[in-house]
């Protein structure tokens, strides 16, 4: 997993996941239907960055972060403290 993005001190670089597509019942969802996904995979973390690690996946605060589209991939950039827990 690469990024063109380095963060600096405190901060990660993460890439949302997918949103659902359908129910769990099957039915599939129409795009404004689907919700945004809080749980990303970390890209990249800065030097100040104590305990997460490149690949790990994240569940973090979704009014915190800086989204940034960079060679058309969307990513986004959140301080370590918003980041509330990993996903294993």
């Amino acid at each position: 997993m690469s990024t063109p993005l380095t963060p600096m001190g405190e901060y990660v670089v993460a890439e949302n996941e997918a949103a659902e597509e359908k129910t769990a019942s099957g039915l599939y969802l129409p795009e404004q239907a689907k919700e945004k996904s809080s749980i990303a995979r970390v890209l990249a973390v800065g030097k100040d960055v104590k305990g997460l690690k490149v690949g790990d996946r994240i569940v973090y605060k979704s009014y915190s972060t800086t989204d940034v589209k960079v060679e058309s991939k969307d990513y986004i950039i959140i301080k370590e403290e918003d980041i509330l827990a990993t996903v294993k």
